[in-house]
């Protein structure tokens, strides 16, 4: 009986195992993370087609290799909020591993990935990369402070340029779009926090900037 378990649990993980590989293999999802790959490589400007072929391969495996860990992780998860023979706390204790061993995956996935783009492309290459995986809300969002608060030191620049830095490291794993912002939410939220404590009334700052703006837009009208 014990052997028939074991073939029946064996026979199950390959039928999973070879489905998930059909589906990441699917013709139409490899176009997709294709052309996702493309619009970031046709950014860069690199003016070799042989280079282009071989960044945009890396980044759209990348973004396949995400999904298996994101997909996996979610439908185990699943699976254990549905398990009514584990308590609560047993439930939250296997939700924790999954997302621990998922976690660890998607670090050792990041390092391999960096590796990989790094044969290819620059250090400003690969950044250009990474903002173009994550909407380019770094540059976007360090502009938005600069224009908020002209009266940032340097140090205060820094620590909110280094802060959105690490939040981009993480967003660029992110298995969707409202994942990888709440990753820069995060980090705004710590930047507002060090800003508060350097003196700085925000709200005061937002209603100064939302005025300088307003009087632009006015001043562009009259022209």
């Amino acid at each position: 009986m014990k052997t028939i378990k074991k073939l029946s649990l064996l026979f199950l993980l390959f039928a999973f195992c070879k489905l998930s590989a059909q589906q990441y293999a699917d013709p139409e999802y490899v176009k997709v993370t294709n052309e996702r790959a493309a619009k970031i490589v046709e950014n860069l400007a690199l003016n070799d087609k042989q280079k282009e072929t071989a960044v945009t391969n890396i980044i759209a495996q990348q973004f396949r290799d995400l999904s298996k860990i994101h997909d996996g992780r979610d439908a185990e998860i699943k699976k254990v909020k549905v398990d009514s023979s584990l308590s609560k706390e047993k439930q939250n204790e296997k939700i924790d591993k999954l997302k621990t061993d998922a976690d660890k995956s998607i670090d050792k996935l990041h390092k391999s990935y960096l590796k990989k783009l790094g044969t290819q492309l620059s250090e400003a290459k690969i950044t250009e990369v990474k903002d173009g995986m994550t909407y380019g809300v770094l540059p976007i969002t360090v502009t938005a402070y600069n224009d908020m608060i002209p009266t940032l030191t340097e140090a205060q620049k820094k620590y909110i340029y280094d802060a959105l830095v690490e939040a981009r490291e993480h967003a660029m794993d992110g298995g969707s779009s409202k994942e990888k912002h709440a990753w820069f939410g995060k980090y705004k939220g710590r930047i507002n926090n060090y800003l508060s404590k350097e003196g700085y009334d925000l709200t005061k700052e937002r209603e100064g900037w939302n005025k300088r703006i307003a009087e632009k837009e006015k001043n562009k009208k009259k022209e």
